[in-house]
C-alpha cells in the first residue's frame, strides 16, 4: 500500500485558519447560478408519452442545475419551490419507472449531481484540540441549501441502487476525479450530509471494482494527513464506518498491504486528541482485523501501549474500553504473548488517582472470559497485579475503589490462595529489605 500524499489531497483545499461561523451556512458553489430568472414548471413526467419522457427527464435534470441563494430566505421563493418539486419528481421517476436510465441520461445525471453537491466548503469553526470531548459537545453547522441538497443526495442514492443502473456506462463519469470531489465533502460539518455520503461512497465501492484500490488509497491519505498534519477532518467516523465494511470483506490470509495499513494508519489514529469522535468506528475496524487474523492482536496491543495517554483521563478510559473489546476476541496463545506488558499498564491505570480510570481498570475483572484467560496465566500476571492492588487498598482516596480492590483480592485468593500467599510474602520480604 502506498503512503505518498497526493497533490490533490482534499485537505489541501481547506483553509487551515479556522473562524467561527453561524450555525447555518451556505457553501460556495460553481454552477448555473440564478441570475434572477424565474423557473417555469415543466410538464409532468407521468403525463408525458413514453417516447418523450427521456427528453423531458433531461430537461428536468438541466432545470435542477440552477442554484439559489439560501442565505436570503425571502428571495426566489417560487423558483426554489419549483426546483424542489422537480427534484422530488425525478426521484420518484427513477424509483418506479423501468428502463428510464438510458445512455443519454448518464452524463446529465452526473452533471446535475456535481453542480449541486461539489463546492468549496467554508472554513470550519474552532475545535479544541486540548479537549477531546469538545468535538461531541459542539453544535453542528447545518448546510443552508439542505432543502435542495438533501433531495439531490436521495436522487443520487436511488440512481446507484436502481435495477437499471449500469456501472459500465457510469464509469465514464464516476471516475477517480469524481470520487476525490466526493471525498472532500466528508469534511462537511453537517452530519446529515456526511451520513448520505457514507452510504453513497459505500455503494460506489461495491459497484465499481476498478475504483476500490483508489478509494482505499485515498482513505489512507486522508487518515495520514489527519494524524500527522491538521488533525481536523469532520468525516473520520464515517470513513472508518465504510472501512469497517471493507475490512469485513477482505479475503484470508490478509494481504501485506492491509496489515501495513493497520500498523501505520489505524493504530496511530489513537494519537488523535479527538479520538472520542470516532472511537467506536475505529474499534470496529481493529476488531475486524483480529477476527481475520488473530496474531495481529499482539501488534495492536503493543501499538495501544505505545500511544497510551499519559495525562488525559477521558482518553485513557477509551483505551481501557478498547482493550476489553480486544481481549474478548483473542485466543489464549495470543493473550499469553502480551499479558505481561498489558497487565503492567492495567495495574498502573488501576492505581490512578482519577477514580473513573481506576474504576474502569478494575471493572475489567467482571468480564468472565478475561478472568478465564488470567486464570490460565496467573503465575505471570499475579506478581504484576498484587503489588498495585495492595497499594490501592491502603492509599487510594476513593472508598468505592478500595471496596472494588478488596473484592478483586478476595476473588484472586479464591482462584489460587497459595500463589497469592507466595507473592504477598515475597512482597513483604522486599519491603523489609
Amino acid at each position: 500500500m502506498s503512503f505518498n500524499l497526493p497533490e490533490n489531497d482534499p485537505f489541501l483545499k481547506k483553509q487551515t485558519i479556522r473562524t467561527r461561523r453561524k450555525k447555518l451556512q451556505e457553501s460556495s458553489r460553481l454552477g448555473y447560478k440564478n441570475l434572477h430568472q424565474e423557473l417555469e414548471p415543466l410538464p409532468s413526467l407521468k403525463e408525458t408519452p413514453i417516447g418523450q419522457q427521456e427528453k423531458l427527464f433531461i430537461e428536468k435534470l438541466k432545470q435542477c442545475c440552477v442554484l439559489f441563494d439560501f442565505s436570503d430566505c425571502v428571495s426566489d421563493l417560487k423558483s426554489k419551490e419549483i426546483k424542489r418539486a422537480c427534484l422530488n419528481e425525478i426521484v420518484d421517476y427513477i424509483t418506479v419507472t423501468k428502463n428510464c436510465l438510458t445512455e443519454n441520461v448518464y452524463p446529465e445525471v452526473i452533471t446535475m449531481i456535481s453542480i449541486n453537491l461539489f463546492r468549496v466548503l467554508p472554513p470550519a469553526g474552532p475545535d479544541s484540540l486540548s479537549d477531546e470531548i469538545g468535538v461531541e459537545d459542539e453544535e453542528p453547522t447545518f448546510e443552508a441549501t439542505w432543502p435542495h441538497t438533501q433531495i439531490v443526495y436521495e436522487f443520487f442514492l436511488r440512481f446507484l441502487e436502481s435495477h437499471d443502473f449500469q456501472p459500465n456506462t457510469a464509469k465514464k463519469f464516476i471516475d477517480q476525479k469524481f470520487v476525490l470531489q466526493l471525498l472532500e465533502l466528508f469534511d462537511s460539518e453537517d452530519p446529515r450530509e456526511r451520513d448520505f455520503l457514507k452510504t453513497i461512497l459505500h455503494r460506489i465501492y461495491g459497484k465499481f471494482l476498478g475504483l476500490r484500490a483508489f478509494i482505499r488509497k485515498q482513505f489512507n491519505n486522508i487518515f495520514l494527513r489527519f494524524i500527522y498534519e491538521y488533525e481536523r477532518f469532520n468525516g473520520i467516523a464515517e470513513l472508518l464506518e465504510i472501512l469497517g465494511s471493507i475490512i469485513n470483506g477482505f479475503a484470508i490470509p490478509l494481504k501485506e498491504e492491509h496489515k501495513l495499513f493497520l500498523e501505520r494508519v489505524l493504530i496511530p489514529l489513537h494519537k488523535a486528541h479527538s479520538l472520542s469522535a470516532f472511537h467506536p468506528q475505529l474499534i470496529y475496524c481493529i476488531v475486524q482485523f483480529i477476527e481475520k487474523e488473530s496474531s495481529l492482536a499482539e501488534v495492536i496491543i503493543k501499538g495501544l501501549l505505545k500511544f497510551w495517554p499519559k495525562t488525559c483521563s477521558t482518553k485513557e478510559i477509551l483505551f481501557i474500553n478498547e482493550i476489553e473489546e480486544i481481549l474478548d476476541v483473542i485466543d489464549s496463545k495470543t493473550f499469553r504473548s502480551i499479558s505481561i506488558p498489558l497487565f503492567k499498564q492495567i495495574a498502573r491505570s488501576a492505581t490512578s488517582s482519577h477514580f473513573q480510570v481506576a474504576e474502569r481498570s478494575l471493572a475489567i475483572w467482571s468480564n468472565e472470559y478475561i478472568v478465564q484467560l488470567v486464570e490460565e496465566n496467573l503465575e505471570q500476571i499475579l506478581p504484576i497485579l498484587l503489588p498495585s492492588l495492595c497499594r490501592i487498598s491502603k492509599t487510594h482516596w476513593n472508598t468505592n475503589i478500595i471496596t472494588l480492590t478488596y473484592n478483586l483480592l478476595k476473588n484472586l485468593m479464591d482462584i489460587n490462595k497459595k500463589l497469592c500467599d507466595d507473592v504477598l510474602n515475597t512482597l513483604r520480604d522486599d519491603e523489609q529489605k
